[in-house]
């Protein structure tokens, strides 16, 4: 970690509160599109207790865009590491099911994106992040640096901060704030914006322990991810932290509150590899499992992002992922206000797009929860723990099976990180097509407004993903395609960044569908027609926010009913 720098800019464009992966994302993103950013965070950045450790692809196709996905692959995971999903007795017991998966080095991209997914734990995620944030001249990181309090003055934000080391305080003035500062957020409280669900799943604590050669010691394949089941039912995980030889083992709990002693977390560990060995513990951190998310994404000129927003069980790996899709969403519009092109209604989407999504995607990782905890109630046989004789084999064969097919939603969810879709979103223009199901293990590309904008490889390397990000991009197809000068003039009188790209791929025609498609700045589908508009103004007021369109009301108990 390099020294802390002087406290951030009296004045800047953006503030980010909170130094995760969410706020340095968002630091980021604002930073590559030239938008002056400082960001303070209360901790020193050092990351003790990885809370993620899955990039999920169309995260991986932001890093892609921002150019950093080498320094991903090259962050320090083992990138030869089997990431096999096994659930067992013990390491030294019995194998009910396994999951076989490549090494990331070996693993390739679905055909729906020029990206797979990675394995890259918060320890080397973050740094990764500030790298990135930091090769921004426009953006700040202040560490060691706590929020106090922040007033919105209607026309900017002012906040007070304090160095946590010298107890000095500075008063910084934003054109917008944001809170990215964790489940217990201090400028969501603040807003006063309640959050809604279910405050207690499973009471867990994590133990991050360093073994050297922990393969050595039973007879197991290697795997990333270890399910451990007895006759109480599911009770612990343990995972590859960097492929090598440290673990983090979960010791999951119920709805009772209960304190964990190290004692207890050895013992613990023990059962789990099934014999005494050496190992030592680096850290240990109670927390709970939750199903929340906020009922607003924000009030005036503040706004908050990632567990601020939403909490949820890491079981599928959605956490971090939706709070990335929450900083690249806000960010561009962010931008564009404050680059005079954004209109009065364009960060007010952000809730109306984001939220349900969100919803969705919490949901579903306690679905995977459940699963995953299914064990519990369903009154195993108690042989399969301690029996050799063929009937106690086949009932752990069956039970195994019952349990890996059970998983698999899990294992298997492209559908949740690509085919997310901002139904009703007001600066979305529909095309009257009916809205396609909801996909979890697979994913049907479709340009329909709304959706992620589908890849298709339109030269060596070259994805039609690469021509999305700091720009609105309309994509024309065929030979002969419509007139849009019309629609460039229109753009033009207001500001608004516009690339016309012809392509003649018939692959991507035929994912288009149409042979006009607007493209947002974060790869979004804002339009799409076979005919240039008839109204071209109003159809660049609408994407821009200057002017709602026909949305679909947003209501929180809707949404999570749907959901």
């Amino acid at each position: 970690m390099t020294a802390t720098p002087p406290l951030p800019p009296h004045r800047t464009g953006v503030l980010v509160v909170g130094g995760g992966p969410i706020g340095l994302a968002l630091a980021g993103d604002l930073g590559w599109r030239g938008i002056g950013c400082a960001l303070v965070e209360k901790s020193d950045g050092q990351v003790v207790q990885p809370k993620m450790d899955m990039i999920g692809i169309r995260s991986m196709e932001f890093c892609r865009r921002w150019g950093i996905v080498d320094w991903v692959e090259s962050a320090g995971y083992n990138r030869a590491y089997p990431q096999d999903c096994a659930w067992v007795t013990s390491l030294n017991g019995y194998e009910f099911g396994r999951e076989v998966f490549p090494a990331p080095q070996d693993e390739k991209p679905p055909v729906h994106s020029p990206q797979k997914r990675e394995r890259c734990p918060q320890n080397f995620f973050d740094p990764v992040l500030q790298r990135f944030a930091r090769s921004s001249p426009t953006v700040s990181l202040t560490y060691n640096t706590e929020l106090l309090e922040f007033q919105d003055h209607g026309d900017h934000v002012e906040a007070l901060v304090r160095d946590v080391n010298t107890g000095a305080t500075s008063t910084l003035q934003a054109d917008y704030l944001v809170g990215c500062d964790g489940g217990a957020s201090k400028v969501r409280q603040a807003l006063g914006i309640d959050m809604v669900g279910d405050a207690v799943l499973t009471y867990t604590t994590n133990i991050i322990f360093r073994c050297k050669g922990l393969e050595r010691l039973h007879d197991k394949a290697p795997g990333y991810r270890f399910i451990f089941i007895g006759p109480e039912g599911t009770w612990a995980t343990m995972v590859a932290i960097d492929g090598r030889d440290q673990w983090r083992f979960s010791l999951i709990g119920d709805s009772e509150k209960r304190t964990v002693t190290e004692a207890e977390a050895r013992a613990a560990i023990v059962r789990a590899v099934g014999k005494p060995f050496e190992f030592e513990i680096l850290s240990m951190f109670p927390w709970v499992r939750r199903q929340l998310v906020a009922r607003h994404y924000g009030k005036g000129r503040v706004f908050i992002a990632g567990d601020a927003a939403h909490l949820t069980s890491p079981t599928g790996g959605f956490g971090m992922n939706t709070g990335l899709l929450d900083a690249v969403n806000l960010s561009w519009k962010l931008a564009a206000v404050l680059q005079g092109w954004g209109g009065e209604h364009l960060l007010e989407s952000y809730e109306a797009e984001q939220l349900p999504v969100a919803v969705r995607n919490v949901g579903e990782a306690t679905e995977n929860l459940r699963r995953m905890l299914a064990p519990r109630i369903l009154t195993p046989d108690p042989r399969m723990f301690d029996a050799d004789d063929p009937q106690a084999e086949e009932a752990r064969r069956e039970y195994g099976a019952r349990y890996t097919e059970m998983m698999r939603r899990e294992w298997f969810s492209i559908g949740v990180h690509l085919g997310y879709v901002y139904e009703g979103s007001p600066i979305v223009v529909p095309d009257g097509t009916p809205r396609p199901p909801l996909q979890v293990s697979s994913y049907t590309p479709t340009a329909r407004p709304g959706s992620r904008a589908p890849h298709a490889w339109i030269g060596e390397n070259r994805s039609t993903l690469d021509l999305f990000g700091r720009r609105f991009v309309l994509l024309r197809f065929g030979t002969n395609p419509p007139a849009v000068d019309a629609l460039k003039q229109a753009a033009a009188s207001v500001g608004l960044p516009l690339e016309v790209v012809d392509l003649q791929d018939q692959e991507a025609a035929r994912l288009y569908e149409r042979r006009l498609v607007l493209v947002r700045p974060d790869g979004q589908v804002a339009w799409r027609s076979d005919a240039a508009p008839e109204d071209a103004s109003l159809l660049v007021d609408i994407v821009r926010g200057a002017k709602a369109g026909d949305p679909v009301p947003i209501s929180f108990e809707a949404v999570i009913a749907e959901a």
